[in-house]
């Protein structure tokens, strides 16, 4: 069985829903999209609580152990993505941040013309709808919403950090990044709003779009040096093979783990990999799988006293009122984030700006079971470095499309990252220190009061950190003459003609940020850009139009 689109978008994440919604617009072009995983039907997709159930579905999730280093204690850490409509955008922890301006001027600085922060800028606008906030987006389809539940110790946790010297924040996303405040998060009226939710759901009924689930893609088909189709297989033995052309561009939105392993098995990546492997070469590309970085976090935990935490109200009748709040559209912990309050700052004061990201929630979890609350009253405060360093890579094993790639992190191999580490521990402590925690703070569970020299910090990382699901930069965006980019700043893959890649893989460079909301803006960028080489315009030019469109 042989289609033919004049699009086709694979995967369905935050990425693809956005593509499938910007292409298919006018009417006059064909669309289809291919999600490796089922409908978004899961329940608890949309109770943002269900983040603990979605998170480690195996029907849901992609799942890539790590492999292990003395970095992590000879710990393989276990990495996820979604695999659902919606991607990571229907299992993550809601929280919307664009990161600093200085990260994406970073881009533009490498090379990649018009990804400087003012370039992107109108692109996060787009999807945004933030009504009255000044300089966001005001009527897009993705609501950026506040927290509408409060609890004593997140009030404390703000009061006491404020009152070490970091301003108070209203909007993190707005302009500067560095303070203290409550994060912003997509979900409205207790519900999660996926990328699916937002963008593909209201067009699902368009003529001219074809969304295809559990639907693997193995490989894509290259002919005289153009993207031509793909092939894609369904059910779990992945037999019944068909294929699909696309008349004039395919877009990989695989996500940065997938979509480096699929140009991989399509003979598309580093020469020696794949002789080895011994799978056809069809495009020489070496930094295909390389340039692999994540946000690498370590978690302080703390026992309280004096008032409940989430661990609390999670237990018998309590748990069911909460249900009850959430049917009714009340304030509820079902209807809540898992990072609730938020820390942006420095690890050495001579910087421009924050090179820590800190969280802070009511709740805390029990070591070594994954989603499973402390029988204590607890809360935690997590830390990670906002630009880490080190390196890794994502590489085929076998020509086999089911088996798992090896997955390497690198996690704090650089010196860097383990002095930038150990500085945002420190203040962590500091953060749960203040005046304002010390009447609910009975003591530190983790990494223990016992754990005081540098030496006893840094094991601790070593032993209990872990990432965050910020996985970036596997086909790294760079001008033709970089050696090791694979797409070129308008996403073209280099080298081969018809084949985009629009996904957090592009990315340069990490923002110092939760990375969904960027990987947005790129698909949306890459959208303006795909419609505006239909007319020979810049994406830029038609921007306005595309705009009054939408609206």
């Amino acid at each position: 069985m042989n289609e033919s689109f004049d699009y086709v978008v694979v995967g369905a994440g935050s990425a693809g829903c956005i593509l499938a919604n910007r292409l298919s617009e006018d009417g006059r072009y064909s669309v289809c999209v291919i999600e490796a995983g089922p409908p978004d039907r899961n329940p608890y997709i949309h109770i943002p609580a269900g983040f603990i159930k979605t998170l480690t579905n195996p029907d849901l999730t992609w799942a890539f152990p790590t492999e292990p280093t003395s970095w992590t204690d000879g710990r393989s850490i276990p990495l996820r993505t979604g695999r659902t409509l919606g991607g990571s955008s229907s299992i993550n922890g809601h929280v919307y941040n664009r990161g600093q301006r200085a990260d994406f001027d970073i881009w533009a600085q490498k090379g990649n013309g018009g990804w400087a922060y003012d370039d992107v800028l109108p692109y996060f606008n787009r999807s945004e709808r933030r009504p009255g906030a000044s300089g966001r987006g005001q009527d897009g389809p993705l609501p950026v919403t506040d927290i509408d539940w409060s609890h004593p110790l997140c009030d404390a946790f703000v009061a006491g950090v404020a009152g070490l010297g970091l301003p108070r924040n209203p909007d993190y996303n707005a302009g500067r990044q560095e303070g203290v405040g409550f994060y912003q998060r997509l979900i409205r009226g207790g519900r999660r709003v996926s990328s699916a939710r937002a963008f593909l759901k209201p067009i699902r009924t368009r003529p001219n779009l074809t969304v295809r689930t559990d639907a693997r893609v193995l490989r894509i088909t290259v002919s005289e040096g153009r993207a031509s189709g793909l092939v894609y297989a369904h059910g779990p033995d992945l037999t019944r093979t068909r294929s699909i052309t696309a008349r004039r561009e395919i877009v990989l939105s695989s996500g940065t783990l997938n979509s480096p392993r699929l140009l991989q098995l399509s003979g598309i990546g580093p020469a020696p990999l794949l002789a080895e492997l011994g799978l056809p070469l069809v495009h020489a590309r070496p930094g295909v799988g390389e340039n692999l970085q994540d946000h690498f976090a370590v978690r302080l935990v703390a026992r309280i006293r004096g008032v409940d935490t989430i661990n609390d109200r999670v237990r018998g009748p309590r748990l069911l009122w909460e249900g009850l709040r959430w049917l009714a559209g009340r304030p509820s912990i079902l209807a809540l984030n898992p990072s609730l309050a938020y820390v942006f700052a420095k690890s050495d004061p001579l910087l421009d700006d924050s090179d820590l990201q800190f969280t802070f929630t009511p709740a805390s979890y029990r070591e070594g079971s994954v989603g499973v609350l402390d029988d204590f009253s607890g809360v935690t405060c997590g830390v990670w470095q906002q630009r880490p360093e080190s390196r890794g890579h994502v590489r085929l094993r076998s020509p086999d499309p089911v088996e798992t790639p090896l997955v390497q992190p690198n996690y704090l191999q650089h010196d860097h990252d383990r002095r930038v580490l150990l500085a945002g521990i420190r203040l962590a402590r500091s953060f749960l220190g203040t005046q304002e925690m010390a009447r609910y703070v009975e003591r530190e569970e983790l990494p223990g009061p016992q754990a005081q020299s540098d030496g006893d910090l840094l094991n601790f990382a070593r032993q209990r950190g872990s990432t965050v699901f910020h996985f970036t930069g596997t086909c790294r965006m760079g001008p033709a003459s970089d050696p090791l980019a694979v797409v070129d700043p308008q996403l073209r893959l280099i080298g081969i003609d018809g084949l985009r890649i629009a996904d957090a893989s592009v990315m340069p460079s990490i923002p110092s940020a939760n990375t969904n909301a960027a990987t947005l803006m790129i698909a949306e960028k890459a959208a303006a850009m795909i419609i505006a080489a239909r007319t020979g315009h810049q994406a830029a030019d038609i921007l306005p139009s595309l705009m009054q469109v939408a609206s």
